[in-house]
Order: structure tokens, then C-alpha cells, then sequence
């Protein structure tokens, strides 16, 4: 179901009042933009995602998961794409992804909540702003492309500022059991009004919760959903996906397979659902933090520092490659003695991607969207 902008108002759903990388210069200003930012909550595993197989150190760390990254895409001499990433890795072929390794915020330490606070609020220390990096980022674009929307129950920290917003998603209210959700649904389903935005509050709530459920075919209508919410020329411009799943202390083999299915599904039907406008968008994928490079006896990983963060999309200048800065991960090359290090800003790889994506001053971009940094 396609809904324009004007119709998600009308139907009631919520609606909350250079560069780093290699290659970046300014672009031509042209067609419309679409930016997506899609969060991994829970701190996602970047040396499984793009694993550094051409380190001796990591087979030795990961022994325990040898076969985790077996099958997967070489990228380059150092560096494999987890086999979960097959769209993604056709993207990489065509130069319309790029990865960034060994990145973080200036947070170093590991709790979930500061984090993400510090990855969507972009200040120098958790609970330090009360607006966004995205909503910052309103402020600098034409007003064609300012119609922002997260797909979320709530308008996200990344999203908030003085650029009014919307969100796709489902009551606030508390969550209800499985029984009470079938009997409403067998209750709206002859109601020609309630029955079609019941069942679409009740899909998006089970794919923005598990977005590697369904084999990974809840990330493919998430990211069919998001399609349908920018395509149409007053469809949102700028959309941020919320997703979890990724704290991954146990059994991290299958469900990080899960996860990045979902979300490779995910990019993919989004490419798909976007046609032609897919080469104006930009897609950037990051968490809070990484994890450790050691598996911990429950056959996961425990909170890190480093991670990895991706860019998508059909006008990248420098999609590809993977930039890293590697510092290598014997134990001594760590950061105290168990994380990934973090050798590059996280924010100098947004703040760059961003102003190219838009045609915008690289420094004028990074004071907006980072000015304590």
C-alpha cells in the first residue's frame, strides 16, 4: 500500500510536532534527494559484517565461529562480507556500497542507552542535546526535501529538532498479548475503514521488532514499506528505520545470520520499491558501538568500541571500497586489550557522506550536524 504524506496525516497515524571518505568532493545538484538512516540498536558485530579475514589475528579470536563468514563475498585482500549480505554485496560489485571499518562516536563506553544517545543526539557526551544530527540536518535543506518521517512508535533522538516530523507506527499504548491482538483483528475485518490501518499498525510493529524473522522476509516489507512512504512526489525526502536485534551475547551465529538477512532484504526491496529515485538516495547503516573480538562461553560477543558503518546507494563518489584505518587485532593493537579499536570519527563518515549526498559545504555540514565535536 502506497500512502502519500498528505494521506498517514489524514489517517490519523502519529505526527510529532571533506569528507571522511576517500574520493568525496562536492556533486552537481540535481534531482530530489532521499536520505534513510537506519539504526542497528543493540550494537551490531562489524567484524562479522565486514570481517577482517586477511588479519591472522581474527581466525584465531574467532575460532569458536570459524564458519561464521564462511561463503561470503571477498571485498578486497583484508576484508569478507558476511554470506548474509548478498544484495548487498551485488551493491558493492556496482560500485553503490561502501563500508567504513574501525569507526565510532566519541562514546567509549558501554552502555546501550548512552550510546545511542550519542549516536543520534551527535553531542560530546551522553544526554548532552535534546535535537538530532537528522534534525540539524533539516535545517540546511531546500524545503522540498525537509519531509522527514522515522518509522518508529515515537520520533527518534536522531530525528528531533526545530523541523517538525512524522512517524509510521502503531498506539503508544502498552504492548497487548497475542490473544487480544487476533480477536481485534477478527473484530476490524469486514470494516472497510479500520480493518486496512489495523492490519498495517500490527505489520509494522512485527517488522520493526524483528527485522531477521520470516527467513529475513520482515526486513524485505519493512524495507517495501519504506519504499512506499518516499516514492511518491509527496512522499518523506529523509526517513530514519529503527532496528534491533543486535545484541548478540549468545548464540551469535545464527541470529547475526538472521539480522543481516533481514537487513539485507531489507536495502534490497528498498532499492527495488525506490526504482530510478534508488540513484538520489543515500542509505547509511550504524550502531552505537561494536563488540568484543573475542567470543565470550555462550558462543557470542560481549560490548565493544569500534564497529563497522555502511553507505548505499546510486550516486556514491567512492562505492566499492572499504575505508579502514585497520589497527590490526592482536591483543596488544586493541582497545583495553579487547575491543576493536577505533582508528575514525563516525561522525567525520556521516558528516562527509552527508555533504556530498546533498551538494552542501563539508564544513559547514559538520558544525550542524556535530557542533560539539
Amino acid at each position: 500500500m502506497i500512502l502519500s504524506r498528505r494521506s498517514i496525516l489524514l489517517s490519523g497515524i502519529t505526527v510529532a510536532a571533506a569528507g571522511a571518505l576517500p574520493g568525496f568532493a562536492y556533486a552537481a545538484a540535481g534531482t530530489p534527494k532521499r536520505l534513510v538512516f537506519v539504526i542497528q540498536r543493540g550494537a551490531a558485530d562489524g567484524l562479522a559484517t565486514v570481517a577482517p579475514t586477511g588479519d591472522p589475528a581474527f581466525a584465531a579470536a574467532r575460532r569458536a565461529m570459524t564458519d561464521e563468514t564462511a561463503g561470503g563475498a571477498k571485498l578486497d585482500g583484508m576484508f569478507t562480507l558476511h554470506p548474509s549480505l548478498a544484495q548487498t554485496a551485488s551493491l558493492y560489485t556496482g560500485k553503490q556500497a561502501h563500508f567504513a571499518h574501525a569507526v565510532a562516536t566519541a562514546y567509549r563506553d558501554r552502555s546501550h542507552f548512552d550510546g545511542q544517545n550519542m549516536l543520534e543526539g551527535g553531542g560530546s557526551r551522553p544526554y548532552g542535546r535534546d535535537d538530532g544530527w537528522v534534525g540539524r540536518l533539516l535545517t540546511l535543506l531546500p524545503a522540498a526535501e525537509r519531509d522527514a518521517i522515522a518509522i518508529a512508535p515515537a520520533v527518534p533522538l536522531a530525528l528531533r529538532g526545530s523541523v517538525q516530523v512524522g512517524t509510521y507506527a502503531p498506539s503508544r499504548l502498552p504492548q497487548a498479548d497475542a490473544d487480544l491482538i487476533a480477536r481485534l483483528t477478527a473484530l476490524y475485518a469486514d470494516d472497510p475503514l479500520l480493518h486496512p490501518l489495523w492490519d498495517s499498525a500490527v505489520k509494522t510493529q512485527e517488522l520493526a521488532s524483528d527485522i531477521g524473522g520470516n527467513n529475513g522476509r520482515n526486513g524485505a516489507e519493512l524495507g517495501k514499506l519504506a519504499a512506499s512512504l518516499m516514492l511518491p512526489a509527496d512522499g518523506a525526502r529523509v526517513m530514519m528505520v529503527e532496528t534491533g536485534g543486535w545484541d548478540t551475547h549468545s548464540g551469535q551465529r545464527n541470529r547475526l545470520a538472521a539480522q543481516l538477512r533481514g537487513l539485507d532484504q531489507l536495502i534490497g526491496a528498498l532499492q527495488t520499491g525506490l526504482g530510478p529515485a534508488w540513484n538520489d538516495t543515500l542509505v547509511i547503516v550504524a550502531t552505537e558501538f561494536g563488540r568484543t573480538v573475542e567470543v565470550n562461553g555462550t558462543g557470542g560477543t560481549d560490548h565493544g568500541t569500534a564497529s563497522t558503518a555502511m553507505l548505499l546507494g546510486g550516486g556514491l563518489a567512492a562505492g566499492g571500497k572499504v575505508s579502514a584505518d585497520w589497527p590490526g587485532l592482536a591483543a596488544a593493537a586493541r582497545y583495553e586489550g579487547r575491543d576493536l579499536k577505533p582508528t575514525r570519527s563516525l561522525e567525520r563518515v556521516i558528516a562527509g557522506a552527508v555533504a556530498h549526498h546533498y551538494a552542501l559545504d563539508p564544513k559547514r555540514v559538520m558544525s550542524t550536524l556535530y557542533p560539539d565535536a
